[in-house]
This record gives structure tokens, C-alpha cells and sequence, in this order.
């Protein structure tokens, strides 16, 4: 169903899990790019790693009293069948229109995709069974926890098509990149754009931290004027 998952580059893959999600921002928003943070999808618990990977993405819409039943997960058309196209490496995003009462998946459905090689699990909804899905070691992002099952709020409809996540348009893959500040995806058309000013902007902003260390005051040091660039750019000279 939908587009065919594509592989990324595992030195794009090493690049970015060098970057934190805040740089990401950053450099999205100097492209003009201000709505690429998805809200709600924060850390289910503490620790997790920072980790990149394409978007292979799933779509609930609110739940139909004769499509949204227990039947329904033994459909062809299913979260199961989803989790199977699955490659791994993946991030599974998850449209679940950010409702908060209905767990999109448990930890059966978790311990299928840890043991698929899947990356992590991004939604803007929540999940259930908590204490399973911890103990499956399947990074997740999300709202929380419910226990009521999918289907209690949710139908699901389809796999690898565009969605909304967190207010964010997700295509099949998008790269996204989750970290402690949440999850932020990055289009595909710019990935190594925005991989190159990223590891710059990185490389400025520790020489920035390493001056405001020395003492020295942020007004033309952060952003850098003229004259700090000029210090910068003899800095990093040595560095590159």
C-alpha cells in the first residue's frame, strides 16, 4: 500500500545523529521551514538515544462503529499487515489526529516492530500496555498512555500515504530525527542540504558556547557579527 519504502544513506544516518533536533529547527527555519516539529511526540521515557530515520508512516481517522472492531485487526488492511511492510531502520509515524484515549499500539504490536529492526515508533497519540511496551526497548515518542485499545477511539485506514503527525506533513520517506526535545522531520528533497548546514551550524554554535565560557557578552557574539565571524571562520579553518 502507498509509496515503496526507500533506503537511507547510513553516512547521512551518522551525520544527523550528531545533530540535536534544536539545530535541526534552526536550520529549517533559516530555509523558511517553520512547521516541521512535531507536537506532542515527546520521549516515553528517559535515556532514549538520538535516532534518524525514514519516515515510513500510518493513518487513523476517527472511529466507525462497523470498521473500528477487535475483527478488524485480522483485516488485509490492518496495523499488523502495516508493521509487516515495515523495513527496518524505519521510523514508524503514526497519525493518530492526537487523540489521547485510545492506545494506537501495545506492546505485542511493540515487540513485532523491535524485533523487525524498526528504529522507533513516533505518534501523536498515545500508547498502551506501558510497562510491556517499555520492556519491548522500542523507542517511543508520544503523548502518553490510555489503556482503551485503537479501535475504542480510532479506525485505522492506510499505510505509506501522506499524514498529519503533531501538525506536521509527513511523506513516505521524510527523514526524521528524535531526540530528548522530541521528534523533527526534515523533507527529503533536502536532506543533504540541510545535512551540511547543520554540522556548520553545530561547529558555530560550540565555538559560541566556547567564547560565552570565556566571559565574553552575547550581543554580536550570538548571532555573530562581522567581526566575530571573521574570528569564527579563522577558528574553524582549523578545524574542518
Amino acid at each position: 500500500m502507498g509509496a515503496e519504502p526507500l533506503p537511507l544513506d547510513p553516512t547521512i544516518v551518522h551525520t544527523l545523529q550528531g545533530v540535536t533536533t534544536a539545530t535541526l529547527t534552526t536550520v529549517l527555519l533559516k530555509k523558511g521551514l517553520r512547521n516541521l516539529w512535531m507536537r506532542g511526540a515527546r520521549p516515553l521515557q528517559a535515556g532514549l538515544p538520538r535516532l534518524v530515520g525514514r519516515a515510513f508512516t500510518l493513518r487513523f481517522v476517527p472511529a466507525r462503529e462497523d470498521l473500528a472492531t477487535p475483527a478488524s485487526w485480522g483485516a488485509p488492511i490492518s496495523t499488523r499487515a502495516a508493521i509487516e511492510a515495515m523495513p527496518a531502520g524505519c521510523i514508524a509515524v503514526v497519525d493518530a489526529m492526537g487523540v489521547t484515549d485510545a492506545g494506537i499500539f501495545g506492546d505485542i504490536l511493540c515487540a513485532r516492530m523491535q524485533k523487525r529492526g524498526i528504529a522507533a515508533l513516533v505518534t501523536d497519540g498515545v500508547v498502551r500496555d506501558v510497562a510491556g511496551v517499555l520492556g519491548t526497548r522500542l523507542p517511543v515518542w508520544c503523548q502518553g498512555t490510555a489503556a482503551p485499545a485503537s479501535v475504542a477511539g480510532l479506525t485505522f485506514v492506510a499505510w505509506q500515504e501522506p499524514i498529519g503527525c503533531g501538525g506536521v506533513a509527513v511523506f513516505p520517506n521524510d527523514v526524521v530525527v528524535v531526540d530528548a526535545d522530541g521528534a523533527v522531520l526534515i523533507p527529503a528533497n533536502l536532506v543533504e542540504e540541510v545535512c551540511a548546514l547543520a554540522v556548520e551550524q553545530e561547529r558555530l554554535e560550540g565555538w559560541i558556547m566556547g567564547e560565552v565560557e570565556a566571559g565574553l557578552p552575547l550581543p554580536g557574539l550570538y548571532p555573530p557579527n562581522e567581526a566575530n565571524k571573521a574570528r569564527y571562520e579563522a577558528w574553524a579553518q582549523d578545524k574542518r
